[in-house]
């Protein structure tokens, strides 16, 4: 079989960025594990000696041919480029031919390796340097072992240099994690001094892996999507596509914004562009001072992507940056609305109108039999109204109860972000003893304001929503205490929604869950709260037990 390692040519070693690629045992593994994956494994098992300094990567991948791994840990020798044209092509991991090089500098280097096309392996040792100094045959199945011992032996500085062990531990788990969010069809079995410490289990997508390791997170807490995406110069070219898993803000979300992940065809990186424009899809859908759960994978074409930003390859340049960036807030906010598609898909039964109606001889619920015009569909269908506060929901999937104030909230805070409106009103509104901060305040949202007499104001436009409102005053009160305009329009909402304690129609409790159902982000108020709560069927039955099988002489 024809060698695929060549060594590259001066002016491409000259165009890669300089620098170190191996700086801990965090950097060895994530290099050593990138070949694997490259070299195709669907098993990787690391295995670590910390006190030794000791690492062995072993993977069930093509494997290489001897002559090949002669040339492995040669300068700036790799298979994966040619010439200056392939860096703006990349599609593997690992390109730039620096790492196992670099690795005979620092470490003892050992190779195993057995190509699937042969049929004997070989074991290479490496001298300082990348020479090969034993070659022995070797009974190996086809897939590759390496193992670095003695790592910094001869830079005992930068041994001291490192993090206490246990946080160099830490930092491989997490190298570990962030490659299995980017390759979720792979097993990674982790060992620590001959002992098993942890094992990330193969699933089919990577919304399916996320619970392995956010282990307070639940399946159903998540929402995952795939989408392809059009060429930014072509509206018909369809190589690229966007994943992404947001754990639903009304169900899970973070102290911290250590799990708002970008990943880039195949690798997490660091982009703080692309990691502000999934914080402001998340904006007014999460408590004060919280974090969303979102992990991003832009599978792109490679043309669109410039490695050469930094030699550990967590940093990149992105072409077309605000072309990408609303591409995710459109997915983003797919995934974040409510629809047929995404909601719990089960045989409609009419259990739960029955459980309402058997609650209703209490004389506690106010269940309406009255159904819906037959020409409309409603993916959620209003039911009942529970202490004119809750509306009781039924999909096809069990039922929700929804509460009404915070639904209209939701409903309100968008229409006056999509259309901030203020109408004259007269006469004026007159105010008390503002200060100038308040009289600043007013007239940043827009407000038309002027003095009116001594420590009198008056104010002449006003949110439209608050016209017909009795407490006016008192809203626009409260306007002038802070914020931007965004606050004030979340005030204005809460003022204008209606209130609990109000009695519904049917047909208005089904107007506003259509209205509900239609807004960007349904699932949390503008302020984070939740605005429903889920009764799966399936959960209804387990607890009426109808899984019981008691027998014909009971009815049943």
């Amino acid at each position: 079989m024809a060698s695929t390692i060549q060594a590259l040519p001066t002016e491409v070693v000259y165009l890669i960025t300089a620098g170190e690629v191996i700086d801990s045992l965090a950097s060895v593994v994530r290099e050593l594990v990138e070949n694997s994956l490259d070299a195709g494994a669907t098993r990787i098992v690391i295995s670590l000696w910390p006190q030794q300094w000791r690492i062995r990567v072993a993977d069930n991948g093509c494997g290489l041919s001897l002559e090949d791994l002669q040339k492995a840990a040669t300068a700036h020798s790799t298979s994966k480029i040619h010439s200056s044209e392939d860096l703006w092509k990349i599609k593997s991991l690992g390109f730039r031919g620096e790492a196992l090089h670099s690795l005979t500098t620092l470490a003892d280097l050992e190779i195993f390796s057995r190509s699937t096309h042969s049929t004997e392996g070989w074991r290479v040792m490496y001298g300082n340097n990348g020479e090969v100094t034993q070659v022995d045959v070797a009974a190996i199945a086809p897939g590759t072992v390496v193992t670095v011992a003695n790592l910094f032996a001869n830079c005992p500085g930068r041994r001291q240099g490192l993090p206490p062990t246990a946080q160099q531990l830490k930092s491989v788990q997490g190298i570990i994690q962030q490659i299995a969010l980017c390759h979720p069809h792979v097993t990674y079995q982790v060992w620590q001094n001959d002992r098993e410490w942890f094992t990330i289990y193969p699933a089919p997508t990577v919304g399916k892996l996320i619970p392995q390791i956010l282990t307070q997170v639940r399946q159903g807490d998540l929402e995952e999507i795939n989408l392809p995406v059009p060429h930014p110069q072509s509206s018909t070219i369809t190589n690229s596509s966007l994943k992404v898993v947001i754990g639903l803000p009304d169900r899970c979300h973070r102290h911290r914004p250590d799990w708002v992940k970008v990943a880039i065809n195949g690798r997490i990186i660091n982009s703080p562009e692309l990691e502000q424009t999934i914080l402001s899809a998340f904006h007014r859908t999460l408590p004060r001072d919280r974090y969303p759960v979102c992990f991003l994978h832009l599978l792109i074409s490679p043309d669109q992507i410039n490695w050469n930003r930094n030699p550990a390859k967590t940093e990149i340049y992105l072409h077309e940056l605000t072309y990408w960036q609303e591409q995710i807030t459109q997915a983003i906010n797919q995934a974040l609305r409510l629809s047929e598609t995404n909601l719990k898909e089960s045989v409609h039964t009419t259990r739960v109108s029955q459980l309402l109606k058997a609650a209703e001889e209490k004389g506690t619920y106010k269940f309406n039999s009255q159904k819906p015009d037959s020409q409309t569909q409603h993916y959620v269908t209003a039911v009942a109204q529970v202490s004119n506060t809750y509306i009781v929901a039924e999909h096809p999937g069990g039922m929700w109860l929804v509460e009404q104030h915070i639904a209209h909230e939701r409903v309100l805070f968008e229409q006056l972000c999509d259309s901030w409106q203020l109408i004259p009103v007269e006469p004026p509104i007159i105010l008390y003893q503002l200060s100038n901060n308040q009289v600043e305040q007013l007239q940043r949202i827009g407000l038309d304001i002027e003095p009116f007499g001594e420590q009198l104001w008056a104010i002449r436009k006003i949110p439209a929503m608050l016209q017909q409102r009795e407490d006016c005053a008192d809203a626009i009160l409260e306007l002038s205490r802070g914020g931007d305009l965004q606050t004030a329009q979340v005030a204005v909402a809460c003022r204008s929604a209606i209130r609990n304690g109000t009695p519904m129609t049917l047909p208005e409790m089904q107007k506003l869950l259509d209205d509900w159902q239609r807004t960007r982000n349904p699932r949390t108020c503008p302020h984070g709260r939740p605005i429903y709560l889920s009764l799966e069927e399936s959960a209804l039955s387990r607890f009426f037990r109808r899984h019981w099988v008691i027998g014909k002489s009971h009815g049943i």
